[in-house]
């Protein structure tokens, strides 16, 4: 079963991070909702975090990998909300089992397809050989070659970890998120429907969902409404999370 970091009392709140992602981007965020009453499970997608490896990666086998860790936990009736990749988890579990889900929280991606656009991310981070036992600086300095943006690389490298003394290595499943990389971008099967309320925030600096898709939205997803952040990219939960975390809440509650 997928990994998961669970805290507070009361209505569960399930998050769900983007590709390349983890449990820890959503931390902070994550014990803001729980101070608020929420029961929040942070989780974690196969190939990545503390997640098991697995040649097989795709929406329709992680979808399933939520709804087993649900009915694991006994949840029901819960607060759904998923960035990019786990956005679009979230997108197709809410369409087939929206008895599980209250509300719908999509965070800067839609359901339509998207081209490939990891590619330069993904060549950097193979570029690292880890079997020269590099620290952590020299890995940030060859990712540094392929990825300019601090940032970035900042987000990236959360999932570096000590797999033994002196060896470094990433917690996500490389080999097999690079084989997969075409299965990221795939729409939203267009015969699925969600008729709860949803939400789709969007950073204002972010190209993932523009003015002229939200027709498109809201053919899948009846009650859709839709915020903008203003001075956010594509990881707006990094980026201005306090606006985020205001507009989340005025939502859920």
């Amino acid at each position: 079963m997928i990994f998961s970091k669970i805290e507070g009392a009361g209505k569960p709140f399930l998050i769900i991070h983007g590709f390349l992602g983890m449990s820890d981007n959503w931390k902070t965020l994550g014990s803001q909702f729980a101070e608020n009453g929420f029961e929040v499970h942070l989780l974690e997608m196969r190939n990545h975090g503390r997640s098991f490896h697995s040649d097989v990666f795709n929406y329709d086998i992680m979808v399933q990998d939520v709804l087993e860790y649900c009915e694991d936990k006994k949840l029901k009736d819960f607060m759904l909300l998923g960035h990019s990749m786990g956005g679009k988890v979230a997108m197709q579990f809410a369409c087939l089992y929206p008895n599980y889900v209250e509300k719908l929280i999509i965070a800067d991606i839609g359901p339509k397809f998207y081209p490939l656009h990891h590619q330069i991310i993904l060549e950097g981070l193979n570029a690292v050989d880890f079997s020269l036992k590099p620290n952590r600086n020299q890995v940030d300095e060859i990712v540094s070659r392929y990825i300019s943006e601090f940032g970035t690389r900042q987000f990236l490298l959360k999932s570096l970890y000590w797999k033994e003394q002196g060896q470094l290595d990433f917690r996500f499943n490389l080999k097999e998120l690079t084989n997969n990389i075409e299965e990221i971008g795939k729409k939203l099967p267009d015969d699925l429907i969600f008729e709860k309320e949803t939400l789709f925030i969007r950073g204002a600096n972010s190209n993932y969902i523009l003015d002229d898709d939200f027709p498109t939205i809201k053919k899948q997803f009846i009650n859709a409404k839709f915020e903008t952040i203003d001075k956010a990219g594509h990881w707006l939960h990094a980026e201005q999370p306090k606006e985020l975390y205001e507009i989340v809440i005025r939502f859920v509650n």
